[in-house]
């Protein structure tokens, strides 16, 4: 991957895709959607954060699941941007190689916006559905892991803190099983660097959503996280 930072017209590009992805991202779909039905900032509603779990609590299900899909479509968009300039890319690297990098370097500067968003205050939601929509645009069978993981948990549970953790944990294994033993190991489609690159990456994506879940890992331990239950109509 380093060899990509060797060419300045590469460079380039790789901002461009940092800075559309992080813009992307910084579209807190949760503040803009709980400010269109109720007038007020989700930030200062239920749990305080900005995502769709917590719409879906404090505003209702409709604005719940307008959040979900539009948080999910900014980083699907981020993703494919994010494939499409890497593979203009001036690079001996395979295709495959380099496009990969890309969708992975925008899904995670698109998760930072979401973050940390700069048109609101660098205060954003946990990031859960951005890695959800980063996986089905890069690997559907990762994703079928992380949504089977996710499902077993809530309906065990339904509690959707735990269930974000344990898919998060679930993502990280299944990446490196996945791209090492069948892209590297048996279709020989990548090389090493790759499995290990991405692998770093998920890492730092799916540790960033474990961490951004720390008081809801306190009230887990002390047995005080509620469980999810749906407002009909937005209050």
């Amino acid at each position: 991957m380093l060899s990509l930072f060797t060419d300045p017209i590469n460079i380039v590009k790789i901002v461009l895709v940092m800075v559309i992805a992080y813009l992307l991202g910084s579209l807190n779909i949760a503040i803009i959607v709980t400010k269109a039905f109720t007038g007020k900032d989700i930030r200062t509603m239920g749990s305080g954060n900005g995502g769709f779990t917590n719409v879906m609590r404090s505003v209702g299900t409709t604005a719940g699941i307008i959040t979900f899909v539009g948080d999910f479509l900014k980083c699907v968009i981020s993703v494919i941007i994010g494939g499409l300039i890497f593979k203009t890319m001036n690079t001996s690297l395979e295709p495959i190689e380099v496009v990969g990098y890309g969708k992975y370097f925008a899904g995670m500067c698109c998760f930072l916006g979401h973050v940390f968003p700069i048109y609101f205050g660098f205060k954003g939601g946990k990031g859960v559905v951005t890695v959800a929509a980063l996986l089905a645009v890069i690997n559907p069978v990762i994703f079928g892991v992380a949504i089977a993981t996710f499902l077993i948990m809530f309906l065990s549970t339904k509690i959707v803190s735990i269930s974000s953790i344990v898919s998060g944990v679930a993502i990280i294994i299944s990446t490196f099983l996945f791209t090492y033993f069948y892209s590297y190991k048996y279709s020989q489609k990548v090389p090493l660097e790759y499995v290990v690159t991405v692998t770093i990456m998920t890492v730092i994506i799916c540790g960033s959503v474990i961490a951004k879940h720390h008081e809801n890992i306190v009230r887990l331990l002390h047995g005080e996280e509620k469980k999810l239950t749906l407002k009909k109509k937005s209050s």
